[in-house]
């Protein structure tokens, strides 16, 4: 039976009697208001009023709020959390997206008796996987453009991350050419700026890569970062078909919602969709989205390639985050339409991190960007290259790692300087 109601699960606390401020949350994000309202009939609310479908208490309650709220809270009180689930009909809005971001993520998080909420998960039904082109390239396709099958595809990040020129960045993908790269990309700090200009890069960096192609058959796909305003991006899309570039970069929080799904609908190239600012999103345990939740909305819009952090990242996530992450990533989201993309793993890789993530994804579907971690290889970025493919070759393989350099100075000389 194909579902026509939109579903989506909240972890909610609140001061306030859960199921009241469950049923509050249904009518303010659908029918209702504060106040009974003539207009409000049952005959209008079976069409379009959503509906608390799950509720369960958790078993424990806080002592005081997760967020402030200018609601008066007796002192003795106690926050209450429980998982919800909220359930629309499509009449409410449509297959839209930007109108789904308001409907499900709008106002629910300002309300006053609401002391914390987290997006977990949605599920949409298949009108939505009409409505939009979802990834045009994806797994297979990014596959086959980049020219790797049955193992990871290695990349790295232009660095430093701005201050290089065009002959300079060029000079540097020139050396990662040789070293058998298989996936550059521009940090999501370059795009367009006055010392390293779009279309110069561009350039400059495409006559490097075709020179390679032409003697290896082999052409490296890198990921030229547009981020710009709807018609900057245009322009720069073209400036990519024109030289014959392989993919493209967004930053996702910069572009916004309809600019991913402009972008997709006259791109011709896969998209590499970075998340700088996901921080701001979901860091706080009790506010935001869970990733799980968030790159559906990014998925069906177009992304083909998600980050999702990396294993012993730099940052605040956990690794069992970060791989829960990737594999959502790779999850269908519809029986006839997919939507599979590939995860992104970055911030700080290494030869080292090769079989926690191969172990915890249980997949070769993935890009692997190591910048220092190839970069910064006391043998140079074709040593670095090369210690990053041997690494995959030992995880996948369920060999140490240490052992498998035991024969391989490249790798043993990496895995030396992170130790």
């Amino acid at each position: 039976m194909v579902s026509t109601r939109i579903e989506v699960d909240y972890l909610l606390e609140t001061h306030g009697e859960v199921q009241r401020v469950a049923e509050f949350m249904a009518g303010e994000q659908s029918s209702g208001t504060f106040v009974a309202i003539p207009g409000e009939t049952p005959e209008l609310k079976e069409r379009v009023a959503a509906q608390v479908t799950r509720l369960e208490i958790l078993d424990h309650a806080v002592e005081g709020p997760s967020l402030p709220t200018r609601v008066k809270v007796e002192s003795e009180a106690r926050f209450k959390r429980a998982f919800i689930t909220l359930s629309w009909p499509l009449d409410t809005l449509g297959p839209s997206l930007p109108n789904l971001l308001a409907t499900i993520a709008g106002n629910l998080f300002e309300l006053g008796s609401v002391t914390g909420l987290r997006l977990l998960d949605i599920r949409l039904p298949d009108a939505f996987a009409a409505a939009y082109p979802g990834p045009q390239f994806g797994v297979q396709g990014t596959r086959r453009l980049a020219g790797v099958e049955a193992r990871p595809i290695i990349g790295t990040i232009i660095k430093p991350s701005v201050g290089l020129g065009p002959d300079e960045t060029a000079s540097l993908v020139n050396e990662l050419c040789s070293a058998g790269i298989d996936f550059i990309k521009d940090d999501e700090l370059q795009s367009d700026g006055p010392a390293c200009p779009f279309h110069l890069r561009v350039e400059k960096v495409m006559r490097v890569i075709d020179t390679h192609a032409q003697r290896s058959g082999k052409k490296v796909m890198f990921a030229f970062n547009l981020t710009g305003d709807l018609d900057q991006m245009r322009r720069r899309h073209d400036t990519l078909l024109k030289h014959g570039a392989t993919c493209m970069m967004a930053s996702l929080n910069s572009v916004g919602l309809v600019g991913m799904i402009e972008l997709a609908r006259f791109g011709q190239l896969p998209i590499h969709a970075h998340r700088n600012g996901w921080g701001y999103l979901s860091r706080h345990p009790m506010l935001g989205w869970s990733y799980t939740a968030w790159q559906k909305i990014w998925r069906l819009a177009g992304a083909d390639h998600m980050h999702v952090n990396g294993i012993g990242n730099k940052f605040a996530e956990e690794d069992s985050s970060c791989l829960a992450s990737a594999r959502a990533c790779l999850a269908p989201m519809f029986t006839e339409k997919p939507c599979v993309v590939m995860p992104v793993f970055s911030s700080a890789q290494a030869p080292r991190s090769a079989p926690a993530t191969y172990q915890g994804l249980g997949s070769t579907d993935l890009i692997v960007t190591a910048g220092g971690g190839i970069l910064a290889h006391p043998k140079g970025a074709a040593a670095g290259v090369e210690a990053m493919q041997q690494a995959w070759q030992a995880a996948v393989a369920g060999v140490p790692l240490d052992d498998f350099a035991r024969t391989r100075p490249n790798l043993r000389h990496a895995l030396e300087m992170a130790a």
